[in-house]
Formats: C-alpha cells, structure tokens, sequence
C-alpha cells in the first residue's frame, strides 16, 4: 500500500511539473491554459519524434492531432445551410442564413489560421465560429480551405486566398449567393490574418477587380519575420500557445526555408546592423516608434552588429509584402479598406497587429483596435466547447458585433 501511495504520489509530482509554468497573473484562466498547453507540447514533441525517426512529417502529426481534437467540437444546431463547393480550383464552403429570400445579405470572406500548416476550417471550432457568423449577421460567410504546408509552400497559400477571393467578388458570383456588393468583409485570425490583410491589400489594388471589400478584420495576425524581437516577442516568448520558437518554425515552414535557420533568425542574425539594404524594411516596423510607452515598457531593440546576410539571399520572401504585410508601402495602405484589429496583451504577436493598426492610420485608413489585457494567442479558437475562455467568448462577441455595427 506505501510502494502505491509512493508511485502516485511521484507520478502526480511529474505531471503537475510538467503542466505548471510560470504565467503573467493578468492571463485569462491561467490553469485551463496550462493544462491546454500541456497537451500541445506534447503533442508538438510527438511530431518531432516522429520526424527525427522519419516516420512522418511533424506537422503532419500535429495536424491530424489538431484535427481529432477539432471533431470533438459538436456541430452547432444553428439553423445554416452549408455548400462545400470550388472557386477558381480552390475548395471553399459557404454558409448561407435561412429565410428572407430575395433580400440582398452582407458577406464575409474567413481564412482560417494555423501558421499556414495547421487547421480544419470545416471541423470544430472555425465551423462553429462560421455558423455564428453566418446567423449573427444573416451574411453569407466563405471560408477558404487553402492548402497548407508542408505540402504547398509560399505563395501558394497566398495564391489561392487570392484567386477564391477574386472568384467569389465577381458580381455574377455575388449576384447568385445574393451578395450586397457594398458590404463584403474580409476576416482572419493569426496566419489568416497575415492572409487577411494580404488578400486585402490585393484587392484594394487590383484594377481588374470592380468589387472591394468594404472591410478587413485581422484577429491577432502575423505580420513580419524581420524582427522576432519586438517588445511583445520579447515579453511573451514563453507564454502559450504560441512561443516565439514555434512561430519562427511556422515562418520557415510557410516559406520553405532550412528549419536549421531558426537560431539565426531569433536572434535577428537577418537583420544585422551591419546589412543596410534592409534598412527600409525596418524602417516599416520600427516599435520604438509606433507603439506607445505602455507598451514598449523597459524592452530595447536588440539588432547585432554583425549577422547572416545570406539568410535574406536564401529566403528573400521575408521582405516581400506579400508574406509579410506590414512590409507594403504607404500607398498600397492607403488603399485597404477599414479595418478591425484584435491584440492581446499576452502574445508574441501583439506588436505586429498594433504597429500594422498604427501604419494604416498613418495612411489615412480608420482603425479600431480592440486589445485583450487577459488575452493569449489562439483564444477566439476556445470559445466554443470543450475549451471553453472567457476571454475568447468576449472577444468573438465583440469582433462579430463590431461588424454588424459597420458591415
């Protein structure tokens, strides 16, 4: 009975160690959130192994773990007609509101997010978040089911956010799905959001395209790989769900870079003091500079004297706009439409949004930030059962009801 009560005892120590990390006290429901990153992590050291032993790739196994977890989440029984359909050869599902037959309806284009390589946009939470969406607003709603890496790399992620975009604001296109042609948004969150506002700056300058988005809506987006130390990178780099480490694999994932670049680049070895034609691009992310006070609290820049100029050689889609947004000039900005950016406080990702936020106003264009002190990365995902936070709750209701208000 002691040899028992001492394994238990042991075996308990080891799994509270393993769940239990240090978190800001202002984070929404620290110990749900450790419990949620527990399992990610070791979900993430599954794929690793994995991978080491050339067994699968390890995003292959996060993914299908995403996904089982994904068909937990029952589907909701609000009342919306879906259609898995193709747009310009990229899957797509509509969701379309009942009733009112006849009556022009608001549209919302979604991506889905997922560091380019995770996600199920027609499972578990992004159906659910759609249906809701979709009854919410009585809007039509289109998510994208774009490809996803390993298997297809930048642009094609991008490439394909574009072409169903362009398919689907085609006025023959609209005028079936009974598509108002002056309300159509654009909406993405974390990788999605970085398509989102990608996606958004196409279209705002695409010529050939006679329907606009009236609006874009970035939640918690990725916008650069030039500095992965910023303030919030810096502040959050240990904080689930989304360390600093993990978002500079997605970068080089998504990109089709050496994962072996990953020191280098978190280090801002890329961006070396000593590599002036970067200079302009920095100069379109300079934090210390477009953040406020509050924000940059006691972080420094932190840019080496000497770095790794071949890095930008090997990978030269770190500057282009089209991966990285917060890189696009001013006139591009200027023609984007009115947009809707969620932060948190609790996320690497924080700076990005805010700094794109400040940039687009700066070019003329109204922004509303909407910033979460409690909130982490990934939790509008858990707002819907089994994972349910509170904040993640709030921050769905009020991004949806901030688009009926402008929409």
């Amino acid at each position: 009975m002691k040899l028992l009560c001492g394994i238990t005892l042991f075996l308990a120590i080891v799994v509270a160690y393993y769940i239990y990390i240090p978190l800001p006290r202002t984070i929404s429901e620290p110990w749900k959130l450790m419990v949620l990153d527990a399992a990610f992590r070791g979900v993430v050291w599954m794929g690793d192994v994995s991978h080491s032993l050339g067994l699968s790739h390890s995003v292959h196994v996060i993914n299908s773990a995403v996904i089982d977890f994904e068909s937990l989440v029952p589907v909701t029984n609000i009342k919306i007609q879906v259609e898995d359909t193709i747009f310009d050869g990229v899957h797509v599902r509509v969701y379309h509101p009942p009733g009112k037959e006849g009556k022009l309806r608001r549209a919302v284009v979604f991506i889905h997010g997922g560091g380019w390589s995770l996600g199920a946009p027609k499972l578990g939470s992004y159906d659910s978040l759609c249906r809701k969406m979709a009854a919410d607003l009585n809007a039509v709603v289109v998510t994208v089911d774009y490809r996803m890496a390993p298997d297809v790399h930048f642009p094609v992620q991008y490439e394909e956010c574009v072409q169903a975009t362009k398919h689907f604001l085609r006025p023959d296109v609209l005028s079936q799905y009974l598509v108002d042609t002056e309300r159509i948004a654009v909406c993405g969150d974390s990788a999605g959001g970085n398509l989102a506002a990608a996606v958004a700056q196409r279209i705002g300058i695409d010529d050939s395209t006679s329907v606009k988005f009236k609006l874009q809506v970035l939640i918690y987006p990725v916008l650069q790989a030039l500095d992965f130390n910023t303030a919030s990178y810096q502040q959050n780099q240990n904080v689930p769900i989304l360390y600093r480490t993990l978002m500079a694999r997605f970068w080089l994932e998504y990109l089709g870079a050496n994962p072996d670049l990953i020191h280098s680049i978190i280090t801002n070895n890329h961006t070396a003091q000593d590599q002036n034609y970067v200079s302009l691009s920095l100069s379109k992310l300079d934090w210390t500079i477009l953040l406020s006070k509050r924000m940059i609290k006691q972080y420094k820049p932190v840019f080496p004297v000497t770095g790794s100029p071949s890095i930008l050689k090997e990978v030269p889609a770190l500057l282009d706009a089209r991966a990285a947004p917060l890189l696009a000039e001013e006139e591009v900005l200027r023609m984007a439409p009115h947009a809707y950016v969620l932060t948190c406080e609790h996320d690497v990702l924080r700076d990005d949004g805010i700094m794109y936020a400040r940039r687009l106003e700066l070019a003329g264009v109204s922004v509303t930030n909407d910033h979460y002190e409690d909130g982490f990365h990934g939790c509008v995902s858990f707002a819907f059962w089994p994972s349910y936070f509170s904040v993640g709750i709030r921050a769905v209701q009020n991004y949806i009801a901030w688009l009926d208000d402008n929409l």
